[in-house]
């Protein structure tokens, strides 16, 4: 299976981007699904409602399905609830109705990834097209899975559920309750969620797409974003640049629009050598329906295109060298494609590296071998950091 996910900076028209890339997916053949949490702007543009429930059939290989936040919310809270609930009476609590409940900021988010979840185990679909938030928030969203499963494994390490036998023992030395078994069940079931949903994200054949406007800034603002994105190991397949006005207009005020897009343009395939970068027309006027999301396609063949199947690689792209022979040191080299001296921040925190790319931050465990290491230096240089590390005599193994 494809799962593209559509983002980019807010007013790009990323929600219209993305229905046309789950079109053209249709146009050549596969059955493709649209998924968004923006219904009213994602209705607007296919011209039919969508349902929460179902997906609804737009066009031939074509479903769209709106994500409601609001429902999943609900579900899961009335399910902790019925769970918790000898606890809550011993407190006296009174439970809440379904009827009274609104979701809490975030719900949205949870959201979309369970659904992200359960439609990549589906068999349904040849493609998966996921209307996503701005650029900056899906890296964050994408990067959450493992971060909330970071803070687990740290709160509640599994290991120590092999001592439950010994709680009331540790309880009583230690003169503080020990966490109960039903709070490491709870962690176990969001250990297995959490698990599901990375799989989905770094599965190979899911990539990111990033649309953009071709305005002065666009090269600027897209090099963040794709630093960012190859910060937490995500593949971008392709750059679509909406609204071009067409060239050659006689009326100066256009033509010097125009001018300033094909700039714009040529900056963005100078930054993105590597990555496919789509051109979609200006229309006039905002797309409504299928047969005008075709124009911006350009039918069967259109040049939004959709990348066919990946490798299955599931190498790390953050590559150990080692130069111990000749410089004395090992070089983890990790890919930042856009990413800029200044932005940049390296902390060691014991077993653990940080790295932070402006406001983006990856915290990765170190490897055995560079654990019995300091780090020396690091630098960036063709779009990788490396970070040299030099072998600590006391942990060092000794050569005989």
């Amino acid at each position: 299976m494809r799962t593209v996910l559509v983002t980019g900076p807010g007013g790009a028209g990323r929600t219209t981007l993305a229905a046309a890339t789950a079109l053209a997916g249709a146009r050549q053949g596969a059955r493709a699904l649209l998924l968004t949490t923006e219904p009213s702007a994602c209705e607007a543009v296919l011209g039919t409602p969508l349902g929460a429930e179902r997906p609804t059939p737009i066009a031939p290989g074509l479903h769209a399905r709106r994500i409601d936040p609001g429902d999943r919310f609900r579900q899961e809270f009335l399910a902790f609830q019925e769970r918790a609930g000898a606890a809550l009476d011993l407190l006296g609590a009174a439970p809440l109705d379904e009827d009274e409940l609104t979701e809490l900021p975030g719900a949205e988010d949870f959201a979309l990834l369970q659904a992200l979840r359960t439609e990549h185990a589906s068999d349904d679909w040849d493609l998966v097209v996921v209307d996503m938030p701005s650029a900056a928030e899906t890296i964050r969203l994408l990067a959450l899975p493992a971060q909330v499963r970071r803070y687990l494994r740290r709160l509640l390490p599994p290991e120590r559920q092999a001592a439950r036998a010994l709680r009331p023992v540790l309880a009583q030395l230690a003169g503080v309750p020990m966490p109960t078994q039903k709070l490491y069940d709870a962690a176990g079931r969001w250990e297995t969620e959490l698990a599901a949903v990375q799989q989905a994200i770094d599965d190979p054949g899911t990539s990111v797409r990033l649309v953009t406007e071709a305005g002065p800034v666009a090269a600027a603002n897209l090099r963040t974003i794709r630093a960012g994105l190859a910060l937490h190991g995500r593949r971008t397949d392709g750059v679509v640049v909406n609204r071009l006005l067409p060239t050659g207009s006689v009326d100066p005020f256009l033509a010097a629009l125009s001018g300033s897009q094909q700039t714009a343009l040529k900056a963005l395939r100078e930054e993105f050598p590597d990555v496919p970068v789509h051109e979609v027309p200006h229309l006039g006027r905002d797309p409504q329906g299928v047969a005008e999301l075709d124009e911006l396609i350009g039918g069967p063949d259109g040049g939004i295109g959709v990348p066919g199947p990946a490798a299955a690689d599931r190498r790390d792209p953050w590559t150990v060298e080692d130069r111990l022979a000749t410089d004395g040191i090992l070089v983890w080299r990790v890919p930042l494609p856009g990413a800029e001296r200044r932005g940049l921040g390296l902390v060691r925190r014991g077993d653990e590296i940080v790295v932070t790319v402006g406001r983006f931050r990856r915290i990765r465990t170190l490897p055995s071998a560079l654990r019995r290491c300091s780090v020396s230096g690091a630098g960036l240089r063709d779009g990788a950091l490396e970070i040299r590390f030099t072998p600590d005599p006391d942990l060092w193994p000794k050569s005989d």
